[in-house]
């Protein structure tokens, strides 16, 4: 049987599970078993199972993981959203939009302590859409920025999705962290050009400018900031240093998070115990999945089917644009119907050689399939952010999807941008490790 037809049994096979509610680590699994039946006799199915799983789950690299995630936790249950707002809030009042632009600066600064766009898009939102909304700002654009600026917790380091794709990719953890800096930043400067773009084009629907404050009133608000921002900085730059690897970087993180919420009276056992729990069944999920995807990537390899599908788009004779407009076709369609770390898992194992057969560099694919990634966050129907934001107002999810087609399409610019200026994305890891 051609391996293409194999191929495309093995596809059915999985959706029909998936479309049958089984877990998505099970389906993985199913599916590796049944691919390892055309891989040949004398392949035991079962002990390359265990092997695989064992073999995989086992990295060091994965240590990061569960770290990140309870850094997060802990400070998903502080005070850092209220402080964000307070302290961004009185230097924003000249630009255009004033206000509305604290849902970018308060995401990309939770986002990069977070890991996770729902938790970044939940822990803004609180605060940031009652307090807008009382203020008078248009709460269309209010949704909007706020279910975009969400996923930049998974485009700005530390991120999870960052750490399950360089896993599956076999690629630097710490060089797809640097290069998710500047896309990120991209995001922010377009997200917020376009707040102040509306701005200027409906007046009449953004309130007057707060009253001026002193420097030193603006000063002791933003003070409270500094803790958090000082554990950014410290933890990037640990890593842009090269003083410590993710996962040490990790481990500072988590240390001082916990001694953030200790500062702000945020800690106690109950919060404490909630966010190991929190952590606890976060990480279950995402190991459980990587376990079946990782068998499932190893059934493939033995069948081939990666190797003559490369061979196979190699012979479309694709320029290396059209490639990448042709994957985020298919990554916007499967967005519809998958969360970003499921897609991440479920393509990798056959996208990697076409991507690699194309030319491109594996760090810059890892930013190209976040920043994707981010998009399926803002798609209806199964578009997560969307999820959160539509329980957080009580809109329809119409009224909220609407909202954010802007940030969905500034999104597809900033995959534009990147695939036409890759230095963009490669510039900081080519500083940190040259040659």
């Amino acid at each position: 049987m051609e391996l293409l037809s194999i191929a495309a049994i093995l596809l059915g096979f999985l959706a029909l599970l998936l479309g049958a509610g089984v877990w998505i680590a099970v389906a993985l699994m199913a599916t590796g078993w049944a691919g390892m039946q055309f891989a040949g006799d004398g392949i035991p199915a079962g002990s390359v199972l265990a092997t695989t799983v064992w073999g995989n789950s086992a990295s060091w690299s994965l240590a990061a993981l569960p770290l990140f995630i309870w850094m997060g936790e802990i400070l998903f249950r502080t005070r850092l959203s209220e402080e964000m707002f307070r302290g961004f809030a009185p230097w924003l009042n000249w630009l255009p939009g004033r206000l509305m632009h604290v849902n970018v600066l308060a995401c990309g600064v939770f986002g990069s302590v977070s890991g996770s766009s729902a938790a970044t898009c939940a822990t803004v939102a609180k605060i940031a859409l009652p307090e807008l909304k009382k203020r008078g700002y248009d709460e269309d654009l209010s949704l909007g920025s706020l279910a975009g600026a969400g996923t930049l917790g998974i485009l700005i380091p530390p991120s999870i999705t960052m750490v399950v794709y360089a896993v599956q990719a076999n690629v630097s953890i710490i060089q797809v962290f640097l290069a998710g800096f500047l896309p990120g930043l991209l995001v922010m400067v377009l997200y917020s050009g376009y707040i102040a773009i509306w701005s200027l084009a409906n007046p009449e629907r953004t309130p007057p400018a707060e009253p001026p404050m002193s420097l030193r009133k603006r000063i002791s608000e933003s003070l409270n900031l500094i803790p958090c921002l000082l554990l950014i900085v410290f933890v990037f730059l640990s890593l842009l240093m090269g003083w410590a690897t993710a996962t040490e970087c990790a481990a500072w993180g988590v240390l001082g998070s916990l001694a953030i919420a200790w500062w702000q009276g945020a800690l106690s056992w109950e919060s404490f115990w909630a966010s190991v729990m929190g952590a606890t069944r976060v990480n279950c999920m995402i190991l459980l999945i990587l376990a079946g995807a990782s068998y499932m990537g190893t059934s493939m390899a033995y069948t081939g089917i990666p190797l003559a599908l490369a061979t196979w788009v190699n012979s479309l004779q694709l320029s290396p644009y059209a490639l990448i407009a042709a994957l985020t076709v298919m990554y916007i369609v499967l967005g519809t119907a998958l969360d970003g770390i499921s897609m991440i898992v479920l393509t990798t194992a056959i996208v990697i050689p076409m991507v690699k057969q194309a030319g491109f560099d594996l760090v810059w694919f890892g930013i190209f399939l976040v920043l994707v990634v981010e998009m399926a966050e803002v798609s209806p129907p199964v578009g997560f952010n969307l999820f959160v934001l539509q329980t957080m107002s009580g809109k329809d999810s119409n009224t909220v999807a609407k909202a954010a087609l802007p940030f969905f399409f500034l999104l597809v610019l900033a995959v534009a941008i990147i695939t036409v200026f890759p230095a963009i994305v490669m510039v900081l890891p080519q500083i940190a490790f040259p040659g």
